[in-house]
C-alpha cells in the first residue's frame, strides 16, 4: 500500500528536512487503525510472515548505566530531575558492573544488550567511556545498543568506531503533540540526532509511546514519521505509557489494550522489514494481550527484570509464555 503522492508547499519542505519518502500518508495509516480488528490482524500477519519467521522473537536486555538526574522535562519520565519520583541521580556505572550484567543477560538468552544513560546529550569523555563498554560487550558476542540522548556527528562516528550496532532515540509522539509532552528539546533535535546516527553507519532503533493522551490521528502521525523516513528504523520499540507517581502523566487514562495491539499491527504493516518491539508497559499486560501483540507482528521484546527504572516481566515468566505460545528465540 505504498503511496506515490507528491507533497507540495509546507509538507514538501518538511519531507525534505526529515528525508522522508512519503510511503504512507497519515490518512492511509488512520484508515488501517479503523479497519475491523480481524482484518487488521490478518493483514499484519500476512506482512509479518512475508518478511520474518512468525514464531521467532528477538530478545534484548536493557540496563540503565546512568540513572536519574536528567535535565529534560519529558512528562512521562521518572528520571527527569524536574519531578519528584523517588529516582536518585547516580554516576555512570563502572565497566565491570556493566559486563557482569551483560553476562547475566547473555546466560538467560538475550542476544542484544542495550545500555541507557539519563543524559540530555553526553560529553565527549562520556561517549569514550560508553565506547569501552560497547567494545567489551561486543567481545562477549552480543549485539549492542545505547541510548544517550542527543548526539553530535563526531560522537555518533566515535560510537560507530567502537562497534555500536544500534542507537536508540525515540520520537515519542507526533510532531503536533510533541510540545504537550516535552519542552526542553525540539522534534527537529531528535531528527537531527537520528540523521547523525544514520550518517555514521549505525542502525537506528526508534519508536514512540502510546497512551500519552494523543488522538488517533496523532498516533497515526507518529507511525507516519517513522515509516516515511528515508530508511525506516531497523528496530521500532512501541511503548505503552508506564504511569509513574510524580510525573505529569501519572493520572492519564489507561489505554485500551486493543488500541495498543492495533498500534503494533499498524507498525508491522507500515514497516514490514523492521523489528517491532513490544517494549515498556509489558509488565502491566496480561498474557492474552501479549499473545495478541505477537500475533499482530511484534517480534522483539525487552527481556529481564528491569526496563531502565520500571518493572519488566522476569525472564522465567517470559520463557513460560514463549512455551505456551510455541515461540522461539530469533536466530535459534
Amino acid at each position: 500500500m505504498e503511496s506515490q503522492i507528491t507533497w507540495t508547499g509546507k509538507q514538501a519542505k518538511q519531507a525534505a528536512t526529515t528525508r522522508q519518502t512519503v510511503r504512507w500518508t497519515v490518512e492511509q495509516i488512520e484508515a488501517l487503525f479503523n479497519l475491523p480488528f480481524n482484518d487488521l490482524i490478518y493483514k499484519a500477519q500476512q506482512v509479518h510472515r512475508e518478511h520474518f519467521d512468525a514464531n521467532a522473537v528477538q530478545l534484548s536486555t536493557l540496563l540503565s548505566i546512568k540513572t536519574g538526574g536528567c535535565p529534560e522535562d519529558c512528562a512521562y519520565c521518572p528520571q527527569s530531575a524536574k519531578y519528584d519520583t523517588g529516582v536518585d541521580a547516580e554516576k555512570l556505572m563502572p565497566l565491570d558492573e556493566v559486563l557482569k550484567a551483560a553476562k547475566a543477560a547473555k546466560d538467560k538468552g538475550a542476544t542484544r544488550f542495550c545500555m541507557g544513560a539519563a543524559w540530555r546529550s553526553p560529553k565527549d569523555h562520556q561517549v569514550e567511556a560508553v565506547g569501552e563498554m560497547i567494545q567489551a560487550v561486543k567481545a562477549m558476542g552480543m549485539e549492542t545498543c545505547v541510548t544517550l540522548g542527543m548526539l553530535k556527528p563526531h560522537q555518533a562516528q566515535d560510537l560507530q568506531k567502537a562497534g555500536l550496532d544500534y542507537y536508540n532515540h525515540n520520537l515519542d509522539t507526533s510532531p503536533d503533540f510533541y510540545g504537550d509532552i516535552i519542552s526542553t528539546r525540539t522534534y527537529q533535535d531528535r531528527l537531527d540526532t537520528l540523521e547523525n546516527v544514520r550518517e555514521a553507519g549505525i542502525k537506528v532503533c526508534c519508536g514512540g509511546i502510546v497512551g500519552l493522551g494523543e488522538s488517533l490521528t496523532q498516533r497515526a502521525a507518529l507511525i507516519a514519521q517513522l515509516a516515511n523516513m528515508e530508511k525506516p528504523p531497523e528496530s521500532v520499540p512501541i511503548n505503552n505509557l508506564v504511569k509513574v507517581e510524580g510525573t505529569p502523566l501519572a493520572d492519564n487514562d489507561e489505554l485500551d489494550p486493543i488500541d495498543f495491539v492495533k498500534t503494533i499491527a499498524v507498525a508491522r504493516i507500515t514497516m514490514p522489514r523492521s523489528f517491532v518491539r513490544l517494549s515498556a508497559g509489558r509488565e502491566q499486560m496480561n498474557e492474552s494481550t501479549q499473545a495478541l501483540c505477537f500475533l499482530a507482528g511484534a517480534n522483539s521484546i525487552f527481556y529481564g527484570e528491569k526496563l531502565l527504572v520500571t518493572d519488566n516481566p522476569e525472564a522465567d515468566r517470559d520463557r513460560q509464555l514463549f512455551d505456551k505460545l510455541g515461540l522461539k528465540q530469533f536466530g535459534k
